[in-house]
């Protein structure tokens, strides 16, 4: 049992340090280095709160890929805050089906504080606008903190409010976010290998 746990600890260690892996089919390479992305994220919500100027924010994030995002941040929040979670989806695959299928909703009455959208990911903006509808529907407006942001294939004309990194469109995986259901546990960010 021991030596189980040893080798487990020595794949693990070795695996996310790599430069380069193997997530199902498709080879990734190093994109950004987790301590780059932890030092970002307490800039982040610094930022959020000298925005709110004492106001308690009710976090919401969007799950599965938020979840290491919102986590770091909400460690590195200095104030109080609540949170909850919506989870919704709109991929397959590499690809966004760009159709977002509400799975889990918002069920709880949100207090009267401002309400921050923790997303792991903006690209196409679809899900932003299921997010809006949803705040809408509450009579509620919300701000919107992303780790990651793809302007180039966004066609929302919703606002950003914080922005970790703005990216090219390259599929990537790590710190939250899978491919096909892997790679959410890696420390590092990975985008797709070049040929």
């Amino acid at each position: 049992m021991f030596l189980v746990c040893i080798m487990s600890i020595y794949f693990n260690v070795f695996l996310f340090g790599m430069k380069k892996l193997k997530v199902h089919d498709l080879d990734f390479e190093i994109y950004l280095e987790d301590r780059l992305i932890k030092e970002r994220v307490v800039d982040l919500a610094v930022e959020i709160h000298q925005s709110l100027k004492g106001q308690v924010p009710h976090f919401v994030a969007i799950l599965n890929g938020s979840f290491v995002f919102a986590s770091d941040l909400l460690r590195a929040f200095p104030g109080d805050c609540e949170i909850s979670f919506v989870k919704l989806s709109s991929y397959d695959g590499l690809e966004s089906s760009g159709k977002v299928n509400k799975l889990i909703g918002l069920k709880e009455v949100l207090s009267e504080n401002p309400i921050i959208v923790l997303e792991d990911i903006v690209d196409t903006g679809k899900t932003l606008s299921k997010i809006d509808d949803i705040f809408k529907q509450k009579g509620r407006a919300c701000e919107i903190a992303t780790l990651f942001y793809k302007p180039e294939v966004y066609q929302g004309n919703r606002h950003i409010n914080f922005v970790g990194f703005e990216i090219p469109n390259n599929f990537i995986v790590g710190y939250g976010l899978d491919y096909n259901g892997l790679g959410r546990n890696l420390n590092h960010v990975y985008q797709l290998a070049k040929a």
